[in-house]
C-alpha cells in the first residue's frame, strides 16, 4: 500500500476529536477522492499523512513505514502537495517556484532548468513565462505552476487539498481533467480532498464520504453511486444525478 492508516484519532484539546478512529488505505497508482461538509475532517487527514500534523494516537504508514520514526520535511519533500490558495512564493519567479524543492534537494542548475521546462509542458503552460512572478498570471495558470512544483520532484504521492476550488468553472474543469491525465501517464497515487461531489465523481477511482471526523462509508466510485449503504452518502452520491436531470430537463424545453 501507498498509504495506511490506522485507527488514527486527532485532538486539538477540549475533549473534542477531529479524526476519529480512521482506518483508510490507498494502493499505489490509486485516486482516492475524500469529500464531505466543512468541518467534517477531510483536510486534518490529509496534513496526517505528510506529517503536518501528528495524530494523537493510531500509525500513519507511507510506501510501508511508519512515518513517526521519518524526518518530516525529507517526507514531505517526497510527497507532493497542491492546495487550493496556490502558495506560490510571490518574490520568486515561475521557475524559481517550481524548482524551489530541486534546490533544497542539491539538484544542480542545469538540471533544474531542464527539469522546470519539462514541467511547463507537461502542465500546459507556455515556456516565456518562466520569468513572470506569480502576481502576473490568471488564476489557472497559477494553478498549474502549482501543480508543477508539486510534481518536480518525481514524488509517487500527491495531496491535493480543494485544489481547484479558486479558479472559474471552465478553467477548473479543464485543471481536473489534466491532472488526472497526468496522474495516469505519470503513474501517481492521488488523495483529493473536494467538497464537489462532481468533481469526486469524475476524477476518482475510490471515494470515501467523511462525517464529524469518522469515515462513514469508502469504495470505488460507480458502487458508491449505485449501492452506497448510508443513507446521507446515498443523498450525497444522488446530486451528480439529480443535477444532470434537470439540465437535461432544460434543453428538452429549449426552442429549437
Amino acid at each position: 500500500m501507498a498509504i495506511e492508516i490506522r485507527d488514527a484519532w486527532k485532538s486539538y484539546g477540549g475533549g473534542a476529536f477531529a479524526l476519529q478512529g480512521i482506518t483508510l488505505q490507498v494502493a499505489s497508482r490509486e485516486f482516492l477522492a475524500v469529500i464531505g461538509t466543512s468541518g467534517s475532517g477531510k483536510t486534518t487527514l490529509l496534513k496526517l499523512i505528510n506529517r503536518l500534523i501528528e495524530p494523537t494516537r493510531g500509525t500513519v504508514r507511507v510506501d510501508g513505514a511508519d512515518i513517526a520514526g521519518s524526518d518530516p520535511v525529507q517526507l514531505r519533500r517526497r510527497i507532493g502537495y497542491v492546495f487550493q490558495d496556490v502558495g506560490l512564493f510571490p518574490h520568486m519567479s515561475v521557475a524559481e517556484n517550481i524548482g524551489v524543492t530541486l534546490r533544497l534537494l542539491g539538484w544542480e542548475k542545469s538540471a533544474i532548468s531542464a527539469r522546470v521546462t519539462e514541467m511547463l509542458d507537461l502542465v500546459r503552460l507556455p515556456r516565456e513565462l518562466s520569468d513572470r512572478l506569480p502576481t502576473t498570471l490568471s488564476g489557472g495558470q497559477a494553478q498549474r505552476v502549482g501543480v508543477a512544483r508539486a510534481l518536480a520532484a518525481r514524488p509517487s504521492i500527491v495531496l491535493m487539498d480543494e485544489p481547484f476550488g479558486a479558479v472559474d468553472p471552465v478553467t477548473r474543469d479543464a485543471l481536473a481533467r489534466d491532472y488526472r491525465q497526468l496522474h495516469d501517464a505519470l503513474g501517481l497515487t492521488s488523495v483529493l480532498v473536494t467538497h464537489d461531489v462532481l468533481e469526486a465523481v469524475l476524477l476518482a477511482d475510490r471515494i470515501a464520504v467523511m462525517e464529524d471526523g469518522a469515515i462513514i462509508e469508502c469504495g470505488p466510485t460507480q458502487r458508491m453511486l449505485a449501492h452506497a449503504s448510508h443513507e446521507s452518502v446515498r443523498a450525497l452520491m444522488a446530486m451528480p444525478r439529480r443535477q444532470a436531470e434537470r439540465v437535461s430537463a432544460l434543453m428538452d424545453r429549449a426552442p429549437s
